[in-house]
């Protein structure tokens, strides 16, 4: 079984969702994730206007939102879904995963959206933190995808990819479907770091891998969509 899923940093919507949606639309993903998701009700309408399911952060009227979250689009269904805040975080700039289980006519895929932090030491400690997590997600493959705010040979980065297949990284080294220089999201205009990343685990074999070039007026970063085949 196939699954296309795509990760994009949406700076909270702030050049227009109408335009991340025509970008949406043109990727057809199964499953997207999304990071800096913007208000609530921009979520949600952005999502009813792609005819996707969401599954986002839980209210906190008491402390700052942590803005990921995972979509889905029919048959796919969202079974369950939690938010996990990372230990330790900058006070002001929280950072989490948004962790929902996907099924489709009984398969099970776990999808995680995160968003890193601007400091090394804090992306370290997270990621470590984020496969502890991922470890005990039971009943099904999984696929963690985000803006790690790092460069391929940086150790959160390696840490993620010493345990997981990192799907553009795949695609370099003998896949097929590959588009965009050398995966290259950010910044959209003229992008010149691979900072956005999908990563999956065993259970799931990629197939292709792409950056959309003509992306850049929707965000600041580019959105890498990666299809999967859902292993028996």
């Amino acid at each position: 079984m196939r699954l296309t899923v795509v990760t994009y940093n949406v700076r909270g919507f702030r050049d227009g969702s109408d335009r991340v949606g025509e970008i949406v639309e043109r990727l057809a993903p199964d499953v997207l994730l999304l990071q800096e998701t913007g208000p609530r009700r921009t979520l949600r309408r952005f999502a009813a206007g792609l005819g996707m399911d969401v599954a986002a952060d839980p209210r906190s009227p008491l402390r700052r939102r942590v803005k990921d979250a995972v979509l889905v689009r029919s048959p796919w269904r969202i079974v369950e879904h939690r938010q996990r805040r990372f230990a330790d975080a900058a006070r002001f700039y929280p950072r989490g995963a948004l962790i929902a289980q996907v099924g489709r006519a009984g398969r099970r895929v776990w999808a995680v959206s995160i968003h890193l932090g601007l400091a090394p030491t804090e992306r370290n400690a997270h990621v470590h933190e984020l496969t502890d997590l991922c470890a005990g997600l039971a009943g099904g493959p999984v696929v963690i995808g985000g803006d790690l705010n790092a460069t391929p040979d940086e150790r959160a980065v390696r840490w993620l990819a010493d345990r997981y297949w990192d799907a553009w990284a795949t695609m370099a080294t003998g896949g097929e479907g590959q588009l965009g220089a050398g995966g290259e999201t950010f910044p959209a205009r003229d992008p010149t770091a691979r900072i956005d990343y999908l990563f999956a685990s065993a259970g799931l074999r990629v197939v292709s891998a792409r950056v959309p070039v003509r992306a850049e007026e929707a965000s600041d970063h580019l959105p890498l969509a990666v299809e999967l085949e859902v292993e028996d």
